[in-house]
């Protein structure tokens, strides 16, 4: 029943006429949010892609020394 009533309340608890924090959201808006999405997930792919070929490489050469050593 608690469920319920917060599925059914929900819709209303931050609705202030159809806006919401920003205001209106027109095209203009709308369009460079999604830009700032892609971008956002285009550079979190690089940069943990940078990352793993960095660690992959202090990997390989930690396996080397172990093998030239030992």
């Amino acid at each position: 029943m608690a469920l319920t009533t917060m599925l059914v309340a929900a819709p209303t608890a931050l609705a202030d006429n159809g806006e919401g924090w920003i205001g209106k959201a027109d095209d203009k808006t709308v369009t460079f949010f999604c830009f700032g999405v892609m971008a956002f997930f285009v550079i979190l792919v690089i940069g943990l892609s940078l990352l793993q070929g960095a660690l992959d490489r202090r990997k390989e050469k930690r396996r080397y020394d172990i093998e030239r050593l030992g």
